[in-house]
């Protein structure tokens, strides 16, 4: 029998009022019920709105070292339920294993990294005109925060947004992606069992047209910190602006790799597909466009092909395996669409494109890695993020024409560029407009100390992670105190 999980607000454990409950299902499996969850509504967002504010009042008179100390045990008993929640991911959005098992790991440094943060200074004293005055600078806390986080990495995503919103004062009104709301659930079973206050965070599950816009518009809520898509992001962006909130928006990627001729091609070729198609292409930071230079460009493509010919589809619990199924049924219909309009651009599909063969997929939203050649940067399949297992090649003459079609898109989350030559690579890094930038390594993956975000439609400017969260998620005081 599976379970039914509930809202968490003000520390119990609550079904919605209408009664109303969606079914999570595996998409590996499309019949099966992996749990239910609540379909929430106007009320239950209320509530949970109402008593985060009610607990802010406390929670942001605790030390930051104080809040920090409820992130370090909260990492100790996510430890313990690495495994569970793991299962629970893959089973929800069909990843492997291995990498939700990555993914819970990531989450224990990130909440371990953000305790230590809360000791760490909270402002600057500065030198004032009159000797006299004692002049300095206060971080505080913004109040009660909307997150509404994505499908794609359950787990690691609501777990940066949480953790500095926590350390910093802020209460917090998470609204998780239908795909992994039972996830998300088992991951506030965490922060409860490691004391935080009634209020200070809050769950709420239910459709996107109903939670994710009423936080945009709710006057209680202070900021709102989204990863998703840039139509969503738009919305929130024009709904935060219009009543004054604070928002921070991580949006799409269309994030290229370039192959010079003098680049270790083993290297080159294994961490592009390895970007591309680890995940099933799911990650912003994803590889999507291969731009190589033209006199290693058939040597590329057929160790590309050779190297993808090895990927084993299958069953996010199968050791062996590298790419499970697309987290939805609408994420499959999307990747096939797109395989479909390359095709009618003009490129030329060079390997998979189709569902694989075999009666273990007939009943999932399975997808082969896919290769087009003869990719031009004005195709769909150049501009406009898949998400999914899907790669362009493209053949660029030089270093500079690599860069000019690199640039040549709204996107700018991630690129990386694959070379021994340490003028190109400067140039590279001077010139490409994206966030995140790696020579010599996959487009994809960042450590919790760092800084993620991007450039152009890829982010709203603000920075995640490291000690750049500070800056969303506080306000900055400017005090004078004269004797």
């Amino acid at each position: 029998m599976t379970a039914n999980y509930l809202n968490f607000i003000n520390g119990e454990w609550k079904s919605a009022l209408s009664g109303k409950v969606t079914e999570s299902k595996n998409p590996a499996n499309k019949d099966e019920v992996v749990g239910t969850f609540q379909d929430s509504g106007q009320e239950e967002l209320d509530q949970a709105v109402t008593v985060a504010n009610v607990a802010f009042e406390a929670w942001k008179d605790l030390s930051s070292v104080e809040r920090g100390n409820y992130l370090l045990k909260a990492a100790d008993i996510l430890e313990t339920r690495l495994d569970d929640i793991a299962e629970a991911a893959t089973k929800e959005m069909g990843k492997t294993l291995v990498e939700t098992k990555g993914e819970v790991t990531r989450s224990i440094s990130i909440l371990r990294y953000y305790a230590l943060e809360g000791m760490q200074k909270i402002g600057d004293v500065i030198p004032s005109a009159n000797s006299k005055n004692i002049l300095y600078t206060k971080r505080v806390p913004l109040g009660a925060v909307g997150i509404i986080s994505p499908w794609n990495f359950p787990i690691a995503i609501p777990i940066w947004k949480v953790a500095p919103a926590l350390v910093y004062g802020n209460t917090v009104v998470l609204k998780p992606a239908s795909e992994t709301a039972i996830t998300a659930a088992k991951i506030v079973e965490v922060f409860a069992e490691a004391g935080l206050p009634k209020g200070v965070l809050n769950l709420v599950t239910g459709r996107g047209s109903v939670i994710g816009e009423g936080l945009i518009h709710h006057k209680g809520i202070k900021a709102i910190s989204f990863t998703g898509s840039n139509g969503v992001g738009n919305q929130i962006a024009n709904g935060a602006v219009a009543r004054g909130a604070k928002f921070q928006l991580e949006m799409g990627g269309k994030n290229p790799a370039i192959i010079l001729a003098d680049a270790d091609l083993d290297r080159a070729v294994t961490m592009t597909v390895d970007a591309a198609m680890k995940h099933t292409g799911q990650k912003c930071t994803a590889t999507s466009r291969v731009l190589v230079e033209s006199s290693v460009y058939d040597e590329v493509k057929e160790r590309i092909l050779a190297k993808v010919r090895e990927i084993k589809v299958g069953n996010g619990f199968d050791a062996d395996t590298y790419m499970g199924p697309l987290a939805s049924k609408s994420q499959w219909e999307t990747v096939k669409s797109y395989i479909a309009k390359g095709k009618e651009e003009g490129a030329t599909l060079i390997h998979g494109g189709n569902v694989p063969e075999g009666p273990e997929f007939e009943n999932g939203y399975y997808m082969e890695p896919t290769v087009f050649d003869n990719v031009t940067n004005d195709m769909a399949i150049a501009q406009e993020e898949i998400f999914g297992p899907v790669i362009g090649l493209i053949k660029v003459e030089n270093i500079d024409e690599a860069i000019e079609l690199a640039n040549d898109i709204p996107f700018g989350l991630s690129a990386s560029v694959f070379t021994s030559n340490l003028a190109n690579s400067m140039k590279f890094i001077d010139k490409i407009d994206s966030g995140l930038v790696k020579v010599n390594g996959e487009s994809t993956g960042s450590e919790p100390h760092a800084p993620f975000g991007g450039m152009k439609e890829s982010s709203s400017g603000s920075r995640e992670q490291g000690k750049s969260a500070i800056e969303f998620f506080t306000s900055l005081k400017t005090i004078t105190i004269t004797p």
